[in-house]
């Protein structure tokens, strides 16, 4: 199958003994539904509108082969028939829908986060406080015949094929390479004997599931690590798994313990498909490339210039389950692109938390927030046009009421148009080109650079009131606030102030961070030119180097101004960022110099700058500009006086939470409330 759309992207792939309908893998993503009670008919679900939205094959998130192999104690295993019944009846549910769907079989090794965790070599991992018992001879064979017990498995249970987890640092990515395989036995020293593990699992799983069955080897093809592979030897690997009758190739890069981002937000768009490119030479089976694409236009380009024969998307298919299906009928500006933001998907797994998408709160929640058409059509007015109360009135109008979106600025977006403005995250363009172009098929009212008072809301003889009005920066009280240096972080991002060369920042939060980063790359922005990214993050591009890095010295960006990042307390910076991408931001500001200074006491801001106290000493920071970055309130006055006058009306976003700016939370808001009105 073609479509004039996207042409290599949705031809087929036939390989021999089964043909994939397209080009796209929705790759291995662990939702925490695996573990809940009554999770894999939730799971199902999920899986079952991505079907439907045209994704040719379906990985599914990472499955322990035993109990030391699990990522968690209550993490999710298939090792005995009677684990295997909720699979039975997820593949049920794909293959009525006509789909394809594989099972990740993957030893977490020392990344497992209980005090059972095994490994090659009893050597700690820095991510993780467990440190690992070194696996004896016994059990390496029997941690193989598992693999193999639970690829069987996955066959009897209906499953198309495995993907056997091979890269990420986990188990077997740590017996291939010296950073973590001391062994100096047949297991480890030489990279023949270091490759030993992963060969005879794949072995083993052919020989149990036969011919006529998947295997997808996921190969860390660029480590990113001190002590990793060298390209020789991945390409080494490679051939083998090849002769040992892997069907396809899926990309891996970099450990999770690697300091190099390779898939938030700030990474650019397909930044290692010249990886996959690389192999592609050197192996005759089909090859997979992933990691930050998340258009069909970056995957159509991919697969046209030779650079693979899939695309893996995961995310993107949390952030609209009709990804395939939009590309496929020319509808791509339809998509709901996912922004790389980690903080509803990745941040909430890491947390224990079941995932979701800040853009598309329905993700993992398709059994339970459901947009059903509304019994009683009413008329409602949407105060404030940032994403709560766009998503609000889209998600609304969907279900059939007569919605009104004013909004007081020229344009919609609120907050989300500052935050697009900050150097790695021009993704959230997409996001307004979203839902703007939802707003226009549902055929909302807009009403842009219209402010409304209680008379002019109850005059119209609205149903209903929805408020998200948003926030406003806090001022602190600092003697001198007002004077002519200071500029709050909305004047900064919006442009509306150019700060001098010498800048204090006053609050070291997420919006701290963001201004501190938007004043602190001269642009380009290095997310929009790969070449510059990877040389700032020192990634040897020829691969010359064990790992990708080890040696590299990273290019050192310019600063373009002399920053002062300051907080009151004294503990450690960037404590309320997100976990999977906080490290990021902390790393970019160290290298682009920014002074970060804690425990300070703000005494005054004049014409020679800022005037601070640390430990009782006075200090004085000859600045030219002082961005207040201090928190936000609420905007509630319209509310206070809509509830006396005895309307019907709700708030959502940061008009109801101020604490910090939370996109994720607003958009959530805004859906939540969409099914109950």
């Amino acid at each position: 199958m073609t479509t004039e759309y996207y042409p290599h992207l949705f031809t087929s792939l036939d390989l021999g003994f089964t043909t994939l309908k397209n080009r796209i893998l929705m790759g291995s993503m662990h939702t925490g539904l695996e573990e809940e009670r009554g999770g894999f008919k939730k799971l199902a679900a999920f899986y079952r509108e991505r079907v439907k939205g045209g994704v040719g094959l379906i990985v599914t998130g990472g499955i322990a082969p035993n109990f030391r192999g699990r990522l968690a104690p209550l993490g999710c295993q298939l090792s005995f028939s009677w684990q295997g019944r909720k699979h039975k009846n997820l593949t049920e549910v794909i293959h009525r829908e006509g789909g394809k769907i594989c099972l990740q079989i993957l030893h977490s090794g020392r990344y497992a986060y209980h005090p059972f965790s095994v490994a090659p070599s009893s050597v700690k991992a820095i991510i993780n406080p467990f440190k690992p018992k070194e696996m004896s001879k016994r059990l390496i064979h029997s941690t193989i015949r598992d693999f193999a017990t639970t690829a069987a498995l996955a066959k009897a249970c209906g499953y198309d094929g495995v993907e056997i987890m091979g890269s990420e640092g986990y188990l077997i990515n740590q017996f291939i390479c010296r950073r973590s395989n001391r062994r100096n036995d047949d297991w480890g020293g030489d990279f023949a004997n270091r490759i030993r593990f992963p060969l005879e699992i794949v072995s083993a799983v052919r020989k149990k599931v036969g011919e006529d069955f998947i295997i997808i080897f996921r190969l860390s093809m660029l480590d990113l690590v001190e002590q990793g592979s060298t390209w020789n030897e991945t390409v080494l690997l490679a051939k083998e798994l090849e002769k040992r009758g892997v069907t396809l190739l899926n990309t891996g890069i970099g450990w999770h313990e690697s300091r190099i981002p390779t898939i938030a937000t700030s990474v650019p768009r397909a930044a290692f498909s010249w990886v996959t490119a690389r192999m592609k030479k050197e192996v005759n089976i089909p090859l997979i490339t992933t990691n930050r694409i998340n258009t069909p236009e970056v995957a159509e380009k991919i697969l046209a210039e030779g650079e693979a024969d899939m695309v893996s998307m995961a995310r993107p298919f949390l952030a609209d389950p009709y990804f395939a299906s939009k590309a496929a009928s020319g509808r791509a500006a339809e998509i709901n692109t996912c922004i790389g933001c980690n903080q509803a998907c990745l941040d909430h797994v890491f947390r224990n938390k079941r995932a979701s998408c800040l853009v598309n709160p329905q993700a993992c929640y398709e059994t339970e927030l459901v947009f059903t058409p509304a019994t009683n059509p009413k008329k409602l007015a949407v105060v404030g046009g940032g994403v709560a109360g766009m998503a609000f009135a889209c998600y609304s109008a969907e279900r059939g009421h007569d919605v009104t979106l004013f909004e007081g600025a020229a344009e919609l977006g609120g907050q989300f148009n500052l935050a697009r403005n900050v150097p790695g995250k021009e993704e959230f363009h997409e996001t307004m080109r979203y839902f703007t172009n939802l707003l226009n098929y549902f055929e909302v009212n807009v009403q842009t650079g219209t402010h409304q008072s209680r008379d002019t809301l109850i005059n119209n003889n609205y149903d209903e009131i929805i408020l998200a009005t948003g926030v406003v920066p806090r001022i602190p009280e600092i003697d001198g606030i007002n004077h002519e240096k200071v500029a709050t972080y909305p004047e900064i991002l919006a442009k509306q102030v150019t700060a001098g060369k010498k800048v204090a920042v006053i609050g070291a939060g997420g919006i701290g961070y963001d201004v501190s980063e938007f004043l602190a790359e001269e642009p380009p922005s290095h997310t929009l030119h790969p070449d510059l990214w990877l040389k700032e993050w020192g990634i040897d591009t020829t691969i010359s180097h064990p790992g990708g890095v080890e040696g590299v010295k990273p290019k050192k960006p310019v600063p373009a101004r002399k920053i002062y990042l300051l907080q009151r307390k004294t503990g450690k910076f960037g404590k309320s960022l997100q976990p999977t991408t906080g490290w990021i931001h902390r790393i970019t500001l160290r290298k682009r110099k920014v002074e970060t200074i804690g425990g300070v006491t703000y005494k005054k801001i004049d014409d020679l700058g800022l005037h601070i106290e640390i430990d009782g000493e006075e200090r004085l920071l000859e600045v030219d500009t002082v961005v207040i970055c201090t928190g936000q309130l609420s905007q509630q006055e319209l509310y206070d006086d809509l509830k006396t006058a005895g309307q019907t009306v709700h708030l959502i976003g940061g008009a109801k939470h101020a604490a910090e700016l939370d996109a994720k939370r607003a958009i959530r808001d805004a859906a939540e409330l969409a099914v109950k009105i």
